[in-house]
Formats: C-alpha cells, sequence, structure tokens
C-alpha cells in the first residue's frame, strides 16, 4: 500500500463518522461502524488495497454496509429497550470536529432547493427521528444521495439494488421526509419559541406554557433504563406543560442552560453544581393550520450513553 493510498484512507475518517452517524443515530454506534470498515481494510493484503483505485469509495461502500446491517438489527433490539429510544443530541460545536467540514456536494445539488437538507440540520433531532421511521435500506440511500450525493450507481453496490431501484428509495425516503417537515419554521422562528417556552415553565405560568405547545403536542424522554424517564410518551398541551411542571417541582435545584444543535436552541440541564450534563431537551417547531409556530414535539435526552460528547 503507498503512503499516498494510507493517507487518503485515513483522510475519509471524519466524513465516515458523520456519515454513519446520520445512518444509525448515535454517536458510539457510527464509531464502531466506521471501526469495522477500518478492521477490513487493514485486513486487505497489500496487493488487493494497491487494486482499489479510490480507498474513499471502497470505505463509504463498506461503512454503509455496516450500517445497513445494523440497522436491520437494531430495531429487533430496540423492542428490548427500556422506554422510548431518541437518537443522540449533538452540540453544534462539536459537529464539525467530529464530522469536519461539510463537503462541496454535500446534498444533492440537483434536488428542489426545498428539499435539501442543510449540514447542521442533517444532525439535527428532527431529522434523525424522522429517518428513523424510513426501511433500513430508504435510510441508506437517504443519507448517500441526499446529504452526501453519491450517485445512485455506487449505492447500488451497497444495497443490492439497481441504480433505478435506488432512485425509486431515494424518492419514497424524500417524499416521506418532505410530508414529516411540512411547516417546518426557520431557525430564528423555532428559538423564539423556546424562548417564550423557557419563560412559560420558569414563570409556572401554565396558560402562557399550553399556549405555547400546539394542541397534539408529544413528549418524549429517552433514560435508557438508566435514569428514570417516562417510559411512554406524554401526548397533548395539558398532559405535557404538566409533566413538565411536575419535573421541575420535584428537581427545583436543577440548572437550566441554552446550548446550539442541529435544531437551533436546546436546553441542557443538570444537578446545581458542576458541569455535568443530566440531559438535554430539544423543540420541534411546526407551522399550526393558522400559520403559528407552536412545539409539536419534545425530546428529552437522559441516557448517560447519548450525553458523552456533552460533558466537560
Amino acid at each position: 500500500m503507498t503512503l499516498a493510498h494510507a493517507d487518503e484512507a485515513q483522510r475519509e475518517r471524519p466524513r465516515l463518522l458523520g456519515m454513519a452517524f446520520r445512518m444509525l443515530g448515535t454517536f458510539a454506534d457510527a464509531e464502531d461502524a466506521v471501526q469495522e470498515a477500518y478492521l477490513r481494510w487493514h485486513k486487505l493484503g497489500d496487493d488487493e488495497r494497491q487494486r482499489i483505485r479510490r480507498p474513499a469509495a471502497w470505505l463509504t461502500r463498506v461503512t454503509s454496509r455496516v450500517c445497513l446491517d445494523e440497522l436491520g438489527s437494531a430495531r429487533a433490539r430496540r423492542e428490548q429497550y427500556v422506554g422510548e429510544w431518541l437518537p443522540e443530541p449533538l452540540p453544534q460545536s462539536r459537529v464539525r470536529e467530529l464530522f469536519g467540514e461539510p463537503s462541496e456536494t454535500l446534498g444533492d445539488p440537483l434536488a428542489d432547493p426545498l428539499d435539501r437538507v442543510e449540514f447542521d440540520e442533517s444532525v439535527s433531532t428532527a431529522l434523525l427521528v424522522v429517518l428513523e421511521s424510513l426501511s433500513p435500506a430508504e435510510r441508506v440511500v437517504f443519507v448517500l444521495h441526499d446529504v452526501f450525493a453519491v450517485p445512485f450507481g455506487e449505492i447500488a453496490d451497497v444495497v443490492a439494488r439497481t441504480p433505478d431501484a435506488c432512485r425509486q428509495l431515494a424518492t419514497s425516503a424524500r417524499r416521506h421526509v418532505r410530508e414529516r417537515r411540512e411547516g417546518q419554521v426557520a431557525t430564528a422562528v423555532h428559538d423564539e419559541v423556546v424562548q417564550a417556552f423557557v419563560a412559560a415553565c420558569r414563570g409556572g405560568d401554565l396558560s402562557a406554557l399550553t399556549a405555547v405547545l400546539d394542541p397534539a403536542v408529544e413528549l418524549r424522554s429517552d433514560g435508557g433504563g438508566f435514569v428514570s424517564a417516562a417510559r411512554k410518551p406524554v401526548r397533548g398541551a395539558l398532559n405535557v406543560a404538566r409533566f413538565l411542571f411536575g419535573i421541575m417541582e420535584k428537581q427545583p435545584d436543577t440548572v437550566v442552560a441554552a446550548a446550539l444543535t442541529g435544531d437551533g436552541v436546546a436546553l441542557r440541564f443538570g444537578p446545581g453544581s458542576g458541569d455535568a450534563v443530566a440531559g438535554v431537551l430539544n423543540l420541534g417547531v411546526r407551522q399550526n393550520d393558522s400559520g403559528a409556530p407552536r412545539v409539536v414535539d419534545v425530546w428529552i435526552a437522559m441516557n448517560p450513553q447519548k450525553l458523552a460528547l456533552w460533558q466537560g
């Protein structure tokens, strides 16, 4: 293997991590998938590696196949998961450090601008929750093509489908994502709603909080069995508001601070002393039928395994 080959392979690690994270939803799973791809790379003989003209394409294909297999088995494992499963929230300050700068080819250059997924949004809780509802093949195709602009001919080798079948998978995934993003507000509007949400919570104003929440709002909290969390979703504005006020009443010393994520402003919280983060609360905000922005989803990640990147 030439030095240039080795350097090219190692340079791909951040991009592969970003790709695997978008496919799997947690950083630990992404690291495992990328590590497996590199193990397979290093197990090749020197002659085999030398015949690979594009190490980046080879590593992309292998990492994607590992992720595809993992997505198939993950669905069975999550049936045993304690409570609700949520994707791992990422602090925006760490995204480029972990995954590198966005590529010039990030996103399908031919896609409708309304369908394009921006770099930060592509690691947001809102989008990752939507991707969870796709089939494994749809998710892999969507991430490879619509986020990383990998040609369908190369994707076909990953999912063992024809290029035309991959186009159909991408169309189906894109339609589903578009439907779930309908009514999505700009980041500035999202952040204004977060401010109103925080003000209502701090003021203990039930009416003000329910006014910020959509009548059909859903709250999901992920403790993974490690910490106390609601085992089932909480639905409805009044129920969600009372649930949130109940948490604050039980934990009056909790310190809450704003933090940036791919969704916009989120809220990290923890004990009154120290920098430890016990959870991250993200809000999904969309316009209702009257055009007013309202909170439609409350996601609370408290599983310690999904908060490692927030500590310190």
